[in-house]
């Protein structure tokens, strides 16, 4: 059955996206417990579109008649440096890019197109992520633990003017 394919590589994507939803909302949290607000916001939000990548993926493995397997690939890595955190972000999100797109062109030659198109969409989301997160490394690079500190000193800013903690909602 041609959709067979499809589906396994659908679920592959699933993990891939499960595992980077758990990465950065680990690095959420961590980001945010050391008053990094712009970080920690960029990877919540990240989380949150890898999420919805999960939900596209899955209605339609539902559609091609398969089940959504819920099994990250990968482990939380225990990552506490911004650095460190940045450069793990930008290699998961070229690598989801590369296969992606590898995938759009599997599921072509099994004439499956909708699968296709969505991997093709997923690519742009996936790189759109890589951008920001090469932007923000280049920022580190270029400003150092300053950046980090503005950021810091940011919160600690609006937590005296009595705006309370971002994460406290």
């Amino acid at each position: 059955m041609k959709n067979q394919k499809s589906i396994e590589l659908l679920n592959k994507a699933v993990a891939d996206e499960l595992s980077a939803v758990h990465q950065y909302m680990y690095f959420h949290f961590h980001c945010d417990d050391q008053g990094y607000d712009l970080l920690a916001n960029l990877f919540k939000r990240t989380a949150i579109d890898e999420m919805m990548h999960i939900e596209k993926l899955s209605e339609r493995i539902l559609f091609l008649k398969g089940d959504v397997e819920m099994v990250a690939a990968e482990p939380v890595q225990k990552i506490h440096d911004v650095k460190a955190m940045l450069e793990m972000a930008t290699k998961m999100e070229t690598a989801s890019a590369r296969d992606y797109n590898h995938w759009a062109n599997e599921c072509s030659k099994n004439e499956d197109s909708v699968s296709k198109k969505l991997f093709e969409e997923l690519v742009a989301d996936e790189e759109m992520h890589f951008d920001r997160y090469d932007k923000e490394m280049d920022n580190l690079v270029k400003f150092g633990d300053n950046y980090l500190a503005l950021q810091s000193i940011e919160r600690s800013k609006s937590i005296s003017a009595g705006a309370g903690h971002p994460g406290a909602d």
